[in-house]
């Protein structure tokens, strides 16, 4: 199979890819450099002071980047080609953090094969050191460089692969010790993997000829960045290089399947870009291997304790996609648990009116869809400062997915005291979106429309 991008070269006014045959001598020179890089940090004396970085943003145009069969770049625009070859010279010469868009949410990535660089992505963003990084990779020639060897892929994977690579997908793999460092999978046996399809990434990988660990570029547990300027104002001052692609299509993570297991069944541990729905009816229109795999989803058809405790993927232990304010989610589709009081709109606004504790009127943020029944009972009452996002329509769930990390950080940036989501149907992209609200709220209202 033919490598993937690893070096362009400009020639008469295009860019071109080297051929498939400098693959060793490029990858040998990168080694070499980051060898270099190192020994000259560990020779400087006195060391470099700790100091706020002067974080740099360089826009790329993802139109003028289109890739051939084999997963080669082609970037037509020179400022586009120039800021990714900058970022590659972070990440590869100087071992640090770049922020990137994917289609899904922004990346803060690092070569995932150096430790050392790899380690920058949890101090960057305080991160725990159990909580896994994914794998982002820019073609299929990357994805066998880093399985065991003689592992053969799974045949349901192969089917997940030809439809939702490049995507907003990740797998689970063996982990081969020797090639990926431990810290990218907080010690477990397996790696998390993932083809990026946004323009930008997939060239950034390509051009560095090194697979990146990303996860979302923001400070640990707070909402994932949709644009450049959530992660400018988040963190600012920690990374030195910024590659502003514009909005994120998809708006929300990865969807996370582990296909490991002996009974053969496909798990969701994080649902993400891509419906359950749609793995579903792919295995069941392409898979011819014997029986068609089962898709169970974590804690709607099977709980496991054991990987929530020792996570084989991120999102699924700590609290996330919370903003430095209060989030209440506002159930209005779902039944109450027994015992639990279902309350009207009236009765909400008394008791957010109970919770000012100035004179100040009190600012509250609303992400509603656009069809909400609820708006009109709320928003009429004077008293309360209203800052309303709206998510879209309740029957296009893949707009809300794009919403809902924007509307959060948006309200945050605006000084509401208080936000209050209203609940989703949790059916296609609405399952990833009410994961992510049920982490971000610190409470639940049941709202009824009858008096």
């Amino acid at each position: 199979m033919r490598a993937s991008l690893i070096c362009l070269v400009h020639h008469h006014g295009k860019n071109f890819v080297h051929s498939p045959a400098v693959h060793y001598h490029i990858t040998l020179m990168n080694t070499l450099k980051r060898c270099l890089a190192t020994i000259s940090r560990l020779w400087q004396w006195p060391p470099a002071p700790t100091l706020s970085l002067s974080t740099q943003v360089l826009k790329c145009d993802p139109s003028s980047i289109s890739f051939d069969a084999d997963g080669v770049p082609l970037i037509k625009s020179s400022e586009t080609l120039a800021a990714i070859r900058t970022a590659s010279r972070h990440l590869v010469e100087d071992l640090q953090t770049v922020a990137f868009p994917t289609e899904t949410v922004y990346g803060l990535g690092a070569l995932a094969l150096d430790a050392s660089a790899s380690a920058r992505i949890f101090a960057t963003k305080g991160r725990p050191p159990d909580n896994p990084l994914i794998v982002h990779i820019s073609s299929q020639y990357m994805l066998l460089s880093l399985l065991p060897a003689g592992y053969t892929i799974p045949s349901a994977y192969r089917v997940l692969i030809e439809h939702f690579w490049p995507g907003p997908l990740t797998l689970l793999f063996p982990r081969d010790p020797a090639k990926i460092p431990s810290i990218i999978t907080a010690g477990q046996p397996t790696v998390a993997i993932r083809m990026p399809s946004h323009p930008v990434a997939r060239a950034l990988i390509a051009i560095s000829g090194s697979p990146l660990a990303a996860p979302s570029a923001n400070s640990s547990g707070k909402p994932s960045p949709t644009r450049a300027e959530h992660v400018l104002r988040d963190l600012g001052g920690k990374l030195g290089l910024i590659l502003d692609g514009g909005f994120c299509d998809v708006g929300l993570e990865s969807t996370v399947v582990d296909g490991l297991h002996e009974d053969g069944s496909i798990r969701v541990l994080r649902p993400g870009g891509v419906p359950v729905e749609d793995i579903e009816r792919v295995l069941q229109q392409n898979f011819n291997q014997g029986a068609v795999p089962k898709v169970l989803v974590h804690r709607r058809d099977f709980l496991d304790e054991d990987i929530e405790q020792a996570p084989t993927t991120p999102g699924m232990k700590y609290r996330h996609y919370s903003p430095s304010v209060p989030v209440k989610l506002l159930r209005t589709i779902s039944k109450p648990p027994p015992g639990v009081e279902v309350i009207t709109p009236l009765d909400l606004l008394d008791s957010l009116k109970r919770s000012m504790t100035s004179c100040k009127s009190l600012k509250v943020g609303l992400m509603t869809p656009s069809d909400s029944s609820i708006v009109e009972g709320l928003v009429n009452d004077a008293e309360i400062q209203w800052h309303q996002y709206v998510l879209g329509s309740s029957a296009e769930p893949a707009v809300t997915a794009q919403r809902l990390f924007d509307g959060l950080l948006t309200l945050e940036k605006a000084g509401v005291d208080i936000i209050l989501i209203e609940e989703v149907s949790e059916d296609r992209e609405g399952l990833a979106i009410m994961n992510r609200v049920k982490k971000a709220a610190g409470e639940a209202y049941w709202i009824t429309m009858s008096a």
